[in-house]
């Protein structure tokens, strides 16, 4: 069978003949062709089971844009016995509302279920939403709301309770780069064509697309569109063609694999060794290439703790909260939030005492299991636990005048044990002074503990 030409019929879309976009030509039709979302529809699972028994309730699909929320009320819409609309958020109304619950009353009448799919519902005002309500009460209609926000917030307590909310997930690169592939092949796609792309740029898109569906099959469909075309009607799309589409240099990078080891260690390093201009490229290396911002600001926070630690208390909470701002804007807005909690981190004064504090501690702990609690220091709630010594000998801190009590909260064998050694950089500093004072006194008249 002779292969169809990008030229046929002198137009851009005659790989295909339908004029929609890839992204809505290659939506699956039925769960055997939907990718993602195994915690939901694998085998076994609550969503799957509901939906081969038929007993779809109301429910809400939260999830970011891109990972099936709308193509998944579809499906359920083709295999349940029901009727099916549809609302969009943007451009219906009150009167539209009650329009469709008016004929799923009629509906229900005559025995026949209706089901209703909202895409984002989040953009629903109180009153809208509340509209569905009676209705979902009634059960004349099952109610499918999709929405990229915190149901939480953005639905009506009465209507969210009424609702069973199913978290979607951002697609796997291995989700993206199997559905990319079937692409290639299936005539929905390319499949009628000759299409030479190596699938290490597949895997590019599917990195770069970020869990989202409908941009890698956005971005595939113009890299083959713009393909360099042979005489034969076949198009390769190459590297250069790919960058191009995308307005950025591909920068190989697998975000399961070694590179993204190498590039978060090489950040950390850099930070670690003071050298803001360093830790700052390795960043932007890593954010570029399509690395979660959310998993660098989780290494920052650690970084605050294990290398910064109490040389510059404010280090932590900073970072914490660069995560939030992550959380909050996404990329490419929260590019900058990284960057200056990288900058801060760089600068910040040294100390990894907390660090070997509690690796000190965890070899002990590991190693002398059975350490039994000292007397002094166990709760007493029982009349039995006080005759047996339990709380003996213990002094509320907050009773002396220093605050500090004559006793050792160790037990007997490692009472002499020091873990937090702190140093004298940046305000770990006061740290160490209060430390030794606190040692001292604890020190001075330590009362024996009571026989076991």
């Amino acid at each position: 069978m002779n292969q169809l030409s990008l030229f046929d019929h002198q137009s851009e879309y005659s790989l295909c003949p339908a004029m929609a976009p890839l992204a809505d030509r290659m939506r699956p039709q039925n769960l055997d062709d939907y990718i993602g979302q195994e915690h939901l529809l694998g085998e076994g699972r609550i969503l799957r089971q509901m939906l081969e028994k038929d007993t779809i309730p109301s429910m809400i699909f939260w999830g970011p844009p891109g990972v099936g929320k709308t193509t998944l009320a579809r499906i359920i819409a083709n295999r349940t016995k029901s009727a099916f609309v549809t609302f969009s958020a943007v451009t219906s109304g009150i009167k539209e509302i009650k329009d469709i619950m008016k004929q799923a009353e009629e509906n229900r009448a005559f025995g026949t279920r209706t089901l209703c799919f909202v895409d984002e519902i989040h953009r629903f005002n109180k009153a809208q939403q509340d509209a569905f309500l009676p209705y979902v009460e009634k059960g004349s209609i099952t109610l499918i709301g999709a929405t990229t926000e915190n149901p939480s917030f953005e639905i009506n307590a009465a209507l969210l309770s009424r609702c069973k909310v199913f978290v979607l997930k951002e697609l796997s690169t291995e989700n993206l780069s199997k559905m990319l592939s079937r692409t290639l092949t299936d005539k929905r796609g390319f499949g009628s064509s000759t299409i030479h792309m190596a699938d290490k740029l597949l895997d590019l898109i599917a990195a770069f697309s970020n869990g989202d569906a409908r941009t890698a099959l956005n971005t595939l469909e113009m890299a083959i569109l713009n393909g360099r075309i042979s005489p034969d009607g076949s198009v390769a799309v190459t590297e250069e063609t790919l960058e191009q589409c995308l307005g950025k240099k591909t920068l190989l990078y697998d975000k399961k694999g070694e590179e993204h080891y190498n590039l978060i260690s090489a950040l950390h390093k850099s930070m670690r060794n003071s050298d803001p201009d360093a830790a700052v490229y390795w960043l932007a290396r890593m954010l570029e290439a399509g690395e979660d911002p959310l998993f660098i600001a989780r290494r920052l926070i650690r970084f605050a703790s294990e290398d910064v630690g109490l040389a510059d208390s404010n280090a932590l909470p900073l970072t914490v909260a660069a995560y939030q701002a992550c959380h909050f804007n996404g990329m490419p807005e929260c590019n900058l939030n990284l960057t200056q909690a990288v900058i801060y981190l760089s600068l910040a004064p040294r100390s990894n005492a907390v660090y070997t504090a509690y690796e000190a501690a965890k070899k002990d702990a590991v190693s002398q299991l059975a350490e039994p609690v000292p007397l002094n220091i166990r709760n007493a709630p029982t009349r039995l636990m006080a005759e047996l010594h339990y709380g003996e000998g213990y002094t509320y801190a907050h009773d002396t005048k220093e605050k500090i009590a004559h006793m050792t909260c160790l037990p007997e064998s490692l009472k002499e044990r020091r873990y937090y050694l702190p140093t004298d950089e940046g305000q770990e500093h006061i740290m160490k002074e209060r430390l030794e004072r606190s040692r001292a006194f604890r020190l001075e008249t330590q009362e024996p503990a009571p026989p076991l």
